[in-house]
């Protein structure tokens, strides 16, 4: 990869202040009440130089979840591939297990733009937040496809995917929210471990 030239970088450098400020401002104070002036000045500029790097808040937002999203529309794609090919109840657990691992490692490397996306994506859809809410349909879309496609396979045995499917997520959030917000202290292997059996017996029930 060729070596940034001193104005991109510059450009670089700029941008990412503003997502540490804004990511940590949003924590604090959630994403609608924090105004571009606090952003800017949180990020060490000028309020007229946070629109050469972001043309609004909500773009701020979508730069801070793209790395994490990417990550896990990535871990989800994988997941659905071995649902497809699972042929028995051991093979769909194994392929519950990686994704939940994944998700694990993920929270736990990310933990500040997870929280974000936890804290933020039951919030009333503004023009800041709506990218928030675009990812949380995506995924709870994947993960009722995910059961939808174990059901057709007759690995599972559900009236309907979207009551169980939602009613996991639901309680999976929780757990990643004491995991980040109080330090609830397991190893990614457990948090797997307990994830796949919410779903496993979540999906069941």
């Amino acid at each position: 990869m060729p070596e940034l030239g001193k104005r991109e970088r510059n450009r670089r450098d700029r941008q990412e202040a503003l997502q540490r400020a804004g990511l940590e401002l949003f924590l604090l104070r959630g994403i609608e009440p924090v105004t571009i002036d606090e952003l800017a000045k949180a990020g060490g500029m000028a309020k007229g130089n946070f629109y050469r790097y972001f043309t609004d808040k909500g773009a701020l937002v979508d730069s801070i979840l793209a790395p994490v999203a990417s990550e896990v529309r990535t871990v989800i794609r994988r997941c659905a591939i071995g649902v497809g090919r699972a042929q028995n109840t051991a093979e769909l657990t194994a392929a519950y297990g990686m994704m939940a691992l994944e998700l694990a490692r993920i929270g736990l490397s990310q933990r500040g733009v997870v929280q974000l996306y936890l804290q933020e994506n039951r919030t009333p859809v503004t023009a800041s937040t709506s990218s928030v809410r675009e990812l949380s349909g995506e995924l709870r879309s994947g993960a009722i496809h995910l059961t939808e496609v174990a059901i057709e396979h007759k690995l599972l045995n559900v009236t309907d995917a979207r009551v169980s499917t939602l009613a996991v997520i639901g309680a999976i959030e929780q757990l990643a929210l004491a995991v980040i917000r109080d330090g609830l202290d397991a190893p990614p292997e457990e948090i797997a471990r307990i994830v796949v059996s919410m779903i496993m017996d979540g999906i069941r029930a």
